[in-house]
């Protein structure tokens, strides 16, 4: 049997076949993606924009842009706007902000990310580490012109397992405490597991929980807000949202207007824990909505052009799952090998952290 060093060996191997190389293997903060081994192109002697260009235009030959702008040579953009999310009586700090993407060719489509490099220097004095981070906004950006970029940020801050002090997240509060006008390196886009069909009928199922958010707010905002000749969304699209707080129901405001103008087309379904309890009585989680609407999900999920998105961390999939079984099992199906079956149909995405 292959030990777990040579198995590694191995791994790293292909990963520089592919064109790419490890960045980081460490376990990256709490809402502040993991850092991923990225393909990264050879050096160039030149780095002209008609060079970048080329590039750009190679690796979104798909028509999914991927790494535009990487570690060493980011984009410079400059943030416009840095808004509160959660309001009086909530629990942390989220933030909204706005980065300009002009003078540049740095373009993207709903549910990819971007990563982040924080400024200054590790304890080592080492550049710090880039962290990725889901876009809130569709490819058109918050104001419509192609122009801009926008993210969902809590400020990580949890207190060291060893010596009780409190910790702040680098680049989670580097986000947070930005002035607008201030500049920011940014790299990506990168990610595809995400993304939405181009059908405008389907049925888009989206379970959230906190900064999750982010990829719905531009799935919606792309569905119900934005006027589009080749895109004019007919199907259902379901939010299931996970909060500890009403005040950190992020983006309340929009949500629910848009639940008052599409009700044929949009339902929204709150998860607030600390505030509601479930059938049990206990604290109502995202999974507990999910039970009690299995029957229904597991109706929407039987077509063919459903899909089921799955954002926010680590470990809410294992509630899901219990509830789809539940709702499965009633009519003789194993909710695993179905759920594999949606996966192989690229039916079914989850990007947790």
């Amino acid at each position: 049997m292959e030990n777990p060093l040579q198995k590694f060996k191995k791994d790293l191997q292909n990963i520089a076949k592919a064109g790419g190389r490890l960045l980081s293997i460490e376990v990256p903060e709490n809402e502040e993606k993991p850092i991923i081994a990225e393909p990264v192109a050879a050096p160039s002697p030149s780095k002209t924009p008609e060079k970048t260009e080329a590039v750009a235009r190679k690796v979104a030959k798909d028509g999914i842009p991927v790494n535009l702008y990487r570690p060493k040579d980011p984009f410079v953009g400059k943030c416009l706007s840095n808004e509160e999310l959660v309001r009086k009586g909530g629990e942390g700090t989220v933030r909204h902000l706005v980065f300009d993407l002009s003078g540049g060719d740095l373009h993207y489509v709903e549910g990819q990310s971007i990563g982040i490099i924080p400024a200054g220097t590790d304890d080592a004095g080492k550049p710090h580490k880039l962290r990725l981070y889901s876009i809130a906004s569709t490819r058109h950006g918050d104001h419509l012109d192609d122009k801009t970029v926008s993210l969902c940020v809590r400020q990580l801050v949890y207190k060291h397992p060893d010596t009780g002090v409190e910790v702040e997240g680098v680049c989670s509060t580097y986000l947070c405490n930005m002035e607008p006008g201030s500049e920011v390196k940014i790299t990506g886009p990168v990610g595809k597991e995400m993304l939405l069909p181009d059908d405008p009928n389907a049925n888009i199922i989206m379970m959230a929980t906190g900064t999750g958010i982010a990829p719905f707010r531009a799935y919606l905002w792309r569905m119900f807000k934005e006027k589009h000749e080749n895109y004019q969304f007919k199907g259902l699209a379901w939010l299931f949202f996970g909060v500890a707080y009403t005040p950190n129901i992020l983006y309340k405001a929009e949500l629910e207007d848009l639940q008052r103008q599409f009700p044929d087309n949009f339902r929204l379904t709150y998860a607030i824990s600390r505030e509601q309890k479930n059938v049990d009585g206990g604290k109502m989680y995202i999974q507990s909505r999910i039970a009690e609407n299995a029957d229904k999900l597991w109706e929407l999920v039987q077509k063919d052009n459903t899909h089921t998105y799955i954002c926010g961390l680590k470990g809410m999939e294992g509630g899901i799952d219990e509830g789809m079984s539940s709702a499965a099992a009633k009519h003789g199906v194993d909710w695993s090998d179905y759920q594999r079956g949606l996966k192989k149909d690229h039916r079914w995405h989850v990007e947790t952290y």
